[in-house]
């Protein structure tokens, strides 16, 4: 495991737990939801607004669950009996669902992992589960990808590490340039899928057609 990526979890845990500590109360939110509203030039106390204040925060207690949750701890449960399995594992499509720290709006894609087993692998849904916590956070399409590829390197230290990420960015689709049908794609490589252009491609031929312009 790298020193950047041993630094990036711990920066981590140090913002989880700053965050804990200056986190308003749940009136306060609900307070902020209603400014809002007035500021977009509605009335929070119509009828059909009433309970939008309390819906909104707990829309956000679900949407931005991944900030309560730690991502090594999820991974910390790992395999040693596989008779010597040591190929490429990939898990590709995971549904991603996160936020722009910058508008938040809607980040909507999928994300594909893989790693090369030394000696451990991790159950499929620990990997599902970790899309999961960084998705729901106030993202950057680039530090979500560095984030789940950095964690299960930290943790699981694999031969080497990948991740790729296709998504749509609600913030450039339903308002500024308004250009519907854009995807970002974004990878991070580490270990022996980063160095050997062979195992490179071959994580990238196993995760499909939209890899093609990742592989050289």
């Amino acid at each position: 495991m790298s020193s950047s990526n041993k630094e990036s979890i711990a920066v981590d845990v140090a913002d989880r737990a700053a965050s804990a500590m200056d986190r308003p109360s749940r009136e306060e939110a609900e307070g902020a939801v209603r400014t809002l509203l007035r500021w977009a030039g509605d009335d929070p106390d119509r009828e059909g607004l009433l309970e939008t204040p309390d819906r909104v925060v707990r829309a956000y207690q679900e949407w931005f669950s991944g900030y309560d949750e730690d991502p090594v701890e999820i991974l910390q449960r790992t395999f040693e009996e596989t008779d010597g399995y040591d190929e490429m594992v990939v898990m590709r499509d995971i549904r991603l669902e996160s936020f722009c720290e910058h508008h938040i709006a809607p980040i909507i894609g999928w994300v594909h992992v893989g790693y090369l087993p030394d000696k451990r692998i991790i159950g499929i849904s620990k990997l599902a589960r970790l899309v999961e916590i960084y998705g729901r956070r106030m993202q950057v399409q680039e530090k979500l990808t560095a984030q789940i590829a950095n964690a299960i390197d930290s943790v699981l230290r694999p031969k080497g590490v990948a991740c790729v990420v296709e998504a749509t960015h609600h913030c450039m689709t339903t308002r500024g340039v308004h250009k519907i049908g854009t995807t970002l794609v974004t990878s991070r490589m580490l270990g022996d899928i980063r160095d050997d252009p062979t195992t490179r491609r071959e994580f990238l031929s196993m995760i499909g057609p939209h890899s093609r312009q990742l592989a050289d």
